[in-house]
């Protein structure tokens, strides 16, 4: 791919569909469907080549883009309905985490009200990089994204959680992962379940010990989802307890 002095992100965006279209594969696209339970729509793109698309989309704009361009080519891309549009877009965003600021949390708030990321898998890869690049550089931004917890719309409740995977590393964020972990114990979705025990699988790798006696306290509010998915990493003795001491 040629490096153009500046392209404009519809061309960038179409370019990519270009792409993608010249790569699908229908056969590797019905098998991504197994990965979802509701239905999804895929050109059928494997993830090495979604990022080496990427990285050749990026190195062409490279200099000549600043942030705004970036959001606008998530604009353009995260409304398709294809898994690897939106994956693309997030992918040449994420590459912008330099100048993150905190004005972008509502912007990236109005794309998940908006369903633009409407897929577990959407969702965990533009906040699992790009929101928590945000938090890393900018703390403050976590009292938000705590209260995204409390949000009707299942892919903001998710990216609540997820947007923490990361931080989980960094102790000073463990008092508000338990926050955003226990605010969605109560939410009815097994999707916000998964994301929960999976940020408390992470944060229980910084502090396990931490992580066993939040499980022991809440006991049986804790959904068993969330559950198998946070003592993952315990030893078997100890995973085989908590499941047991946690159960209703």
């Amino acid at each position: 791919m040629k490096k153009a002095a500046r392209l404009e992100p519809r061309q960038v965006a179409r370019l990519a569909l270009a792409r993608l279209r010249k790569m699908s594969d229908p056969v590797k696209a019905a098998g991504a469907q197994a990965y979802f339970k509701a239905t999804v729509k895929c050109f059928g793109v494997a993830a090495p080549d979604l990022r080496s698309l990427a990285g050749e989309l990026f190195a062409s704009v490279k200099g000549a883009w600043t942030l705004d361009e970036a959001v606008e080519l998530c604009r353009l891309l995260l409304p398709r309905p294809e898994l690897e549009a939106k994956a693309v877009a997030i992918l040449v965003f994420e590459r912008f985490k330099k100048d993150f600021h905190p004005g972008l949390l509502p912007v990236v708030k109005g794309w998940l009200e908006k369903d633009w990321l409407d897929n577990w898998a959407s969702v965990d890869v533009f906040c699992a990089a790009s929101l928590g690049a945000l938090i890393a550089r900018h703390p403050e931004v976590a009292d938000e994204l705590k209260r995204w917890a409390f949000h009707p719309n299942r892919w903001v409740k998710r990216a609540s959680a997820v947007s923490f995977i990361k931080p989980a590393k960094n102790p000073e964020f463990l008092p508000v992962i338990y926050e955003v972990a226990a605010s969605l114990f109560p939410v009815e979705d097994d999707l916000i379940h998964k994301a929960a025990g999976w940020l408390l699988r992470e944060a229980g790798k910084t502090d396990p010990k931490r992580l066993e006696a939040f499980l022991l306290r809440h006991g049986p509010a804790v959904p068993r989802t969330t559950v198998r998915y946070a003592v993952e990493r315990f030893p078997e003795p100890k995973r085989r307890r908590l499941l047991e001491l946690t159960r209703r």
